[in-house]
């Protein structure tokens, strides 16, 4: 296995590429964005040692690395990648590679900012992925809000201020309340290390207080409902790239603290607070579907979309078997190619008529056949067809819902009929039947980078869909020994 400070690259690679576009990049706008492409390029390529390298038979963490941070109160630089973490630092990196090349030529104020902006995320985010000390993770988790923030306030649509401030003001708050449940796990242990805290007994009521703590504060990021509201207004307002990021990366992380935090740590709690996040997450799936299908804007759909898919994946957490976690997993995966995708495709509508209203288009293959095919393949993704990443992770949770109670598995099932309602009927009106408006018949199709950075999605899409073992061989490990740590009792 190597050794080597892969993660420490993985996470700094992105941060210090980005600073000289923020200090030079107003200079040239075609050299800053070369930059940073090759800035998001390398980022990738030093994550993909984490695959090609990973022992998929060890449920250890891997690539770790260990060194005094502020010694006075344990707090250390530890960082470490299991079967859980690690896909998601690749997703990231490969995300943050297509939103620099889907900003091209889309942006045109401060354009080495804005690319800045996502290097650094892209950096903070691989961080949490691998943040084995409390304190790091926190300055982690806390430290994205503000490239976001700024990528929304500064960039975003008309009511972007709004937004931008609803959105940090939604996840600063549910946070807090992680700190003051770190704070005392570190009384407790004397440590900062979240694998120590994973050992802790702590008496049931403090469990639960501690799993509300993680629930408030994870809830708000997947985001659950009845805390999703920032989600619509902040993709509505964001630009193209934020959408991307937002969807298929930040909305992961939430998900990835149950799993990190929350299950192995509080593991009696978790038992006990099942029903009620099984509950809310069936809310997630049921009600919100039905509200997306009456949106007018094609961002609001896809965001409210993405709040129904995320159910499913804290709805896999919470039945406590191995399908359900890794087809949780799968789902968090594909729905990162999928939205992304999705939130490209209206951008590359937007880029052209200005207008994200589904009664502003008709008859778009017409005009453009390229593009009418993507759009409609990843819709069928979203809506679950087999042979796509859609249908294997929400397959997976479904039977995994099944094992655990069969009406639970029936509610969740039954509404995949609903996402497929609320995309097709975007699609429809959007992409078939006669050319019904003057713009449309004027749209251009696809250029070559336009097609390259959907090409690319699709073929994830596709690969996953088609062969998912590589991604649940990685993970299976993990999940078996979560599952038989979360089955101990910690009283």
């Amino acid at each position: 296995m190597m050794s080597s400070h892969l993660l420490s690259f993985a996470i700094w690679v992105p941060i210090v590429g980005a600073l000289p576009l923020l200090v030079f990049g107003a200079s040239s706008r075609s050299v800053s964005r070369w930059f940073a492409l090759a800035v998001a390029i390398a980022g990738l390529v030093v994550t993909l040692p984490l695959w090609t390298h990973f022992d998929s038979s060890s449920a250890a963490m891997q690539f770790v690395e260990q060194a005094p941070w502020i010694p006075s109160f344990n707090v250390q630089y530890f960082l470490g990648v299991d079967g859980i973490s690690m896909p998601f630092i690749l997703l990231n990196s490969f995300i943050t590679v297509l939103v620099v090349l889907a900003g091209w030529q889309v942006i045109e104020d401060k354009q080495a900012q804005y690319m800045g902006a996502f290097l650094i995320m892209s950096g903070l985010m691989n961080g949490i992925f691998c943040a084995l000390d409390g304190v790091l993770f926190y300055v982690f988790f806390e430290s994205s809000l503000i490239p976001m923030y700024l990528i929304i306030g500064i960039w975003g649509g008309p009511n972007r201020v709004y937004a931008a401030i609803k959105f940090f003001l939604y996840t600063l708050m549910g946070s807090l309340l992680m700190l003051v449940a770190f704070i005392y796990l570190f009384a407790h242990s004397g440590s900062f290390n979240v694998l120590d805290w994973q050992q802790l007994q702590i008496p049931g009521k403090v469990q639960q207080l501690i799993f509300i703590a993680f629930l408030l504060s994870f809830a708000v990021k997947v985001p659950m409902w009845p805390v999703h509201t920032w989600l619509p207004d902040a993709h509505v307002e964001a630009p193209t790239g934020g959408s991307v990021v937002l969807a298929a990366i930040a909305l992961k992380l939430g998900a990835y603290g149950f799993l990190r935090f929350s299950l192995p740590i509080v593991p009696d709690a978790s038992h006990a607070m099942a029903p009620f996040v099984i509950g809310l997450s069936l809310i997630a799936v049921v009600y919100i579907g039905f509200v997306a299908l009456v949106q007018a804007d094609m961002k609001k759909l896809v965001a409210y979309s993405s709040i129904s898919h995320m159910g499913f994946v804290t709805l896999g957490f919470f039945i406590f078997n191995s399908l359900g976690i890794e087809g949780a997993l799968v789902q968090m995966i594909s729905h990162g190619f999928v939205s992304a995708a999705m939130f490209l495709c209206i951008g590359v509508l937007y880029d052209r008529v200005h207008s994200r209203q589904i009664a502003d288009y008709g008859g778009v293959i017409n005009t453009m056949p390229k593009f009418g095919a993507l759009f409609v393949f990843f819709a069928m993704a979203n809506s679950g067809l087999p042979a796509t990443s859609g249908f294997v992770g929400e397959f997976m949770v479904a039977l995994g819902a099944v094992k655990f109670n069969f009406w639970t598995g029936f509610v969740a099932a039954t509404t995949l009929i609903v996402g497929a309602a609320y995309t097709l009927w975007m699609v429809k009106r959007v992409v078939f039947g006669a050319v019904a408006n003057r713009h449309v018949a004027k749209l251009s199709d696809i250029g070559g980078r336009e097609f390259l950075v959907l090409g690319l999605l699709a073929a994830c899409v596709l690969a996953l869909g088609l062969y998912p073992f590589p991604l649940t061989e990685v993970m299976h490990a993990s999940v078996d020994n979560l599952l038989r740590h979360v089955a101990i009792s910690k009283l």
